[in-house]
């Protein structure tokens, strides 16, 4: 599926976050989920040499705090420019968890598209 203006909403905010966040050498990333009831809620990963957790971990964090509305769409930008960028293993793993057929936003050659979680999962049938 083509990216809407709710996407490109969604990958804004989160754009917005990863520069707003960035210090320039430690691959900030910044996320943003849309829940059921509309709202956006955005988070950054949290570097640290030990291991962290993921821009999307967090805006998920941030959702669940807030509302109690399921996740319906997630993205996540990279700082310095680098756009949509696709969610790590763990974090498809999670996403599909809690919040089964929610859609991510990633990058392909050709642009921005959106994909069920499952689809993103090395075994999904």
């Amino acid at each position: 599926m083509a990216t809407s203006d709710p996407q490109l909403e969604l990958i804004a905010r989160a754009g917005e976050v990863a520069e707003r966040s960035s210090d320039g050498h430690r691959h900030t990333v910044g996320a943003a989920v849309r829940t059921a009831d509309g709202q956006i809620y955005v988070g950054t990963n949290v570097y640290h040499y030990t291991g962290g957790p993921c821009a999307e971990l967090v805006a998920l964090g941030a959702a669940r705090a807030a509302t109690v509305a399921a996740v319906t769409m997630v993205v996540a930008v990279g700082d310095e420019g680098r756009g949509v960028i696709a969610p790590c293993g763990r974090c498809r793993q999670i996403i599909a968890d809690l919040h089964p057929g929610c859609t991510v936003i990633v990058p392909t050659p050709s642009g921005t598209v959106t994909r069920a979680v499952e689809e993103l999962l090395p075994h999904h049938p």
